[in-house]
Order: C-alpha cells, then sequence, then structure tokens
C-alpha cells in the first residue's frame, strides 16, 4: 500500500487509544515551541501498529497525525479564524475531519484561499533548495531551536 487514498482506509479502521497516548505522551510534545524533530523520533510507532489490520494500522496512524497537529495549536498565541492546510495531507478526508474534530477553529484545504496546494509545497521545497544552493540557512533558532542557525541538504549531481 502506498498510500491511503482519501484516507480512505483509515476510514474503515479504529485508531488504537492507547497507542495514540502512548505517542502523545513523548517528551516532543512537553517542549515548548521553537523545536523540530528528527524523522527517527518516532520509529517505534510504526512497530506499535504493526500488529493490527491495515485499517486499524491506518487509522491510528492519521489520529496521531491529527493530535499532534492539535498538540501544535496549543501554542498558537491567540485563537485562528480558520486553520488552512496544505501539502499532501489535504486530500486525506479522514485526516481533515480528524482536525476539524481536534481543533477550535474551522478547516479547510489551502485551495479555499485561493491558493494552489501542490504548487505551494513546490515552492516551498524550491525555496529550501535554493538557500542551500546559496550556503545560507535553512534552520534558525527562532523556528526549530538550533543553537545557531545552520545550513541543511546537499546538493547531489549525476556522475
Amino acid at each position: 500500500l502506498s498510500h491511503d487514498e482519501a484516507g480512505r482506509l483509515a476510514g474503515e479502521g479504529a485508531a488504537d487509544e492507547a497507542i495514540v497516548a502512548d505517542f502523545l505522551a513523548h517528551p516532543y510534545f512537553l517542549k515548548m515551541p521553537p523545536k523540530s524533530l528528527d524523522r527517527n523520533d518516532f520509529h517505534g510507532l510504526l512497530d506499535r501498529v504493526a500488529g493490527l489490520s491495515d485499517a486499524d494500522a491506518a487509522a491510528t496512524l492519521t489520529l496521531a497525525a491529527a493530535a499532534a497537529v492539535g498538540r501544535g495549536a496549543d501554542h498558537f498565541p491567540s485563537p485562528p479564524e480558520r486553520i488552512l492546510v496544505t501539502g499532501g495531507g489535504r486530500h486525506n478526508l479522514t485526516l481533515m475531519a480528524m482536525l476539524d474534530d481536534l481543533l477550535d477553529a474551522p478547516v479547510a484545504p489551502v485551495e479555499d484561499a485561493g491558493l494552489n496546494g501542490d504548487m505551494l509545497e513546490a515552492q516551498a521545497f524550491g525555496y529550501l533548495a535554493v538557500r542551500v544552493a546559496r550556503g545560507l540557512p535553512t534552520s534558525c533558532p527562532g523556528t526549530t531551536g538550533v543553537a545557531a542557525a545552520v545550513g541543511g541538504g546537499q546538493i547531489a549531481t549525476p556522475s
């Protein structure tokens, strides 16, 4: 299964609330922003859902993602009027419904604000690529909590 088209599989499953609660107990969620993660910080989550049916695993991971966004929203300086979602998750109807249930503001795809969500994501990656190519920082203390501004990524050329 390469992905859960429109969140259909997750919508058929039942989330394992204990796994989601354990996920949310991770020290990352206790830290105040700015903060960041490593891609391996939640590696054990996949091991936890491995014994579930595909539908229940998808529902559990989708709820974990929505709940993580909810925890992030707890740090907003003031309540937003609405929350716009970009990236591939905006196509996941189950995720969008979970976000709508968990957040205190209406949730909508970024297209509702007249923006192209696919282009916006591509532009963000392009922006970061230009910064890498110019040797400029891609991570700063105010955004990720690093001690000093640092670059990221590396340029790979065909051999």
